[in-house]
């Protein structure tokens, strides 16, 4: 744990015939390059990777150790960046690394981006994930993920205090290969960084010394950890100063939430017991809309119950609903990084209205966390009727620009995953194909409260059908 002491290069027919072994025996689904020390490996290597057919390159491009070591030769470097680079999914510098490739320092998060996209551009390889564990924050870890057609994803957390005064190694070459292992198992670009983000910070919180230099990354599993989660942003700023919205008081959210698309209906669950409701609204013009949840508001105000509304925050907020439900592309409108777009998130946050947020992927929940919201809801649980589910394949950050791919079903394992993932005090909220049948076993994954729609709305007696969901939660 001290640092390098030797490097010992293999010849160049040793490395060409364990790849060739390597090639013969197992169809890669991802492959992940870290040193490669020579000119020599350089090229069996770029003739390995042209054969293999592989998309899902990623390359950790190590060139120097944490206490300075030079790691490759001038050849191999000048080799790296004409053979390798371009066939990478995936390019994951540090700030020295990317320092030495670009010949110029990198002193703030907004040279950071720069250095990136120029990075991504000059290499040709699909993306950059630039690490900002060497940044000049001592509360934050800033990465940017850059891909030169999608706008910039900055992914943050918080930077692991105390507890090892002399930092930690293995945390790029964890990094790289975790993201490689996620890409491997099928995830988008997005959610394995994200993913992989989380695992590096969850093996830091647990990795203990075992000699006299710094500790190692611990290797947990998959991230289970709320403190490791990262979230994503469009700028490094808005990571850096997230807003936090009202929290949900006593049982809110944490039962029965029908999704309705009338104040009509809202009447009749409210009537019939329910405490939380959201309505959804389509199709209708402002005035309407407007009237709609005045009407909506004043049903559930006298009965004791709280009113989320679907996407119209300013309606909410006119008529003193207790909360706003919003999906990606709304939110992605309200922290597209412009000053406007950020003003208008503080007003929201300002108001006092809780907010909720809609997500499907594992870079839908990092866009969430940005926004500290009050809850969170994961769908489709199960295989849905009431619609297709898509989510943004490039992340948040592509959402408004339509670029999407179908969702497949979380599943049990998928709640839990949230759930695990989730600051204790904010709901988890599941939605999507779940029956008044498989509701409990939903419950005993992690979910707090169950959104439904066609099976409260579509119900030959609705008022029955809301009770039948109420009776899960005896006690309350």
């Amino acid at each position: 744990s001290g640092g390098v002491q030797h490097i010992e290069l293999r010849s160049r027919q040793s490395v060409r015939e364990s790849l060739r072994a390597l090639g013969d025996d197992i169809r890669a689904d991802a492959i992940k390059l870290g040193m490669l020390g020579s000119a020599d490996v350089v090229r069996e290597v770029a003739a390995a990777l042209a054969a293999s057919g592989c998309g899902a390159i990623v390359c950790d491009p190590v060139m120097l150790s944490s206490t300075g070591t030079q790691l490759i030769d001038a050849d191999g470097v000048s080799l790296i960046r004409d053979e390798i680079f371009p066939r990478c999914r995936l390019l994951t510098p540090n700030i020295p690394e990317a320092e030495a490739l670009l010949g110029r320092r990198i002193l703030s998060t907004t040279e950071a981006e720069a250095a990136a996209l120029e990075l991504q551009r000059l290499t040709r390889c699909a993306a950059v994930l630039l690490k900002g564990g060497h940044g000049p924050s001592e509360e934050l870890v800033q990465d940017v993920l850059c891909d030169g057609t999608n706008p910039p994803v900055w992914l943050t957390c918080d930077r692991v205090q105390g507890g090892n005064s002399m930092g930690y190694h293995g945390t790029g070459c964890s990094l790289s290969s975790a993201t490689a292992a996620l890409l491997a198992r099928g995830y988008e670009l997005l959610d394995a960084a994200v993913l992989a983000k989380a695992y590096v910070t969850q093996g830091i919180l647990v990795s203990q010394r075992v000699g006299a230099g710094p500790a190692p990354v611990a290797h947990t599993g998959f991230p289970r950890t709320a403190t490791a989660m990262p979230w994503a942003s469009r700028t490094a700023e808005r990571g850096a100063a997230r807003p936090m919205f009202a929290r949900c008081e006593g049982l809110a959210v944490r039962g029965l939430l029908p999704v309705l698309d009338s104040s009509g209906l809202v009447a009749e669950a409210v009537a019939a017991g329910a405490r939380d409701v959201q309505i959804r609204l389509k199709g209708l013009s402002p005035a309407e809309v407007a009237a709609e949840v005045r009407a909506a508001q004043e049903a559930c105000a006298a009965a004791g119950a709280r009113l989320w509304v679907n996407d119209f925050w300013r309606e909410a907020v006119k008529v003193g609903a207790y909360g706003v439900h919003m999906g990606q592309e709304d939110l992605a409108v309200l922290t597209d990084g412009s000053a406007a777009a950020w003003s208008e998130l503080g007003q929201l946050a300002a108001s006092g209205l809780r907010l909720g947020i809609s997500t499907h992927t594992y870079g839908e929940l990092a866009a969430a966390l940005a926004v500290r919201p009050s809850y969170i809801s994961i769908g489709p649980v199960f295989a849905t009727r009431s619609k297709a589910v898509t989510a943004a394949a490039a992340g948040p950050a592509s959402t408004a620009a339509g670029a999407s791919a179908l969702v497949p079903p979380k599943g049990l394992e998928g709640v839990a995953s949230w759930r695990s993932l989730i600051p204790p005090d904010v709901p988890l909220v599941a939605i999507g194909g779940i029956s008044v049948h498989q509701a409990p076993a939903v419950i005993a994954a992690g979910a707090d409260g169950l959104a439904v729609i066609s099976a409260v709305v579509s119900a030959p007696d609705r008022a029955a059908a809301v009770r039948e969901w109420l009776s899960l939660w005896p006690r309350r």
